[in-house]
């Protein structure tokens, strides 16, 4: 999987050991850097989601592509009850 802007993603310790444990992030790609690496290694750019997916860092990361995974999005949220039905009454 060669990761692409917008992509999410878990990043954990099958990515790199810096990532193991309670190290794991989710993290959202804002680009894929041109720079040389070893094989099957890639830097990421982009940023670390919190529980609600919004962002608390940018960052850069270098990681195993083989040990990327595609992160789950949340389901979309809900509007209150009386916010639905305002939205419908406008």
């Amino acid at each position: 999987m060669r990761p692409a802007p917008g992509d999410l993603l878990i990043v954990d310790g099958r990515a790199s050991v810096q990532f193991a444990g309670d190290r794991t992030l989710t993290f959202r790609v804002a680009s894929v850097p041109d720079l040389p690496t070893y094989h099957g290694w890639i830097w990421l750019s982009g940023y670390v989601l919190d529980r609600r997916n919004l962002a608390t860092a940018k960052r850069e990361s270098y990681v195993q592509l083989a040990g990327l995974r595609p992160a789950v999005p949340p389901p979309p949220q809900q509007l209150p009850r009386t916010a639905r039905r305002a939205a419908r009454a406008g």
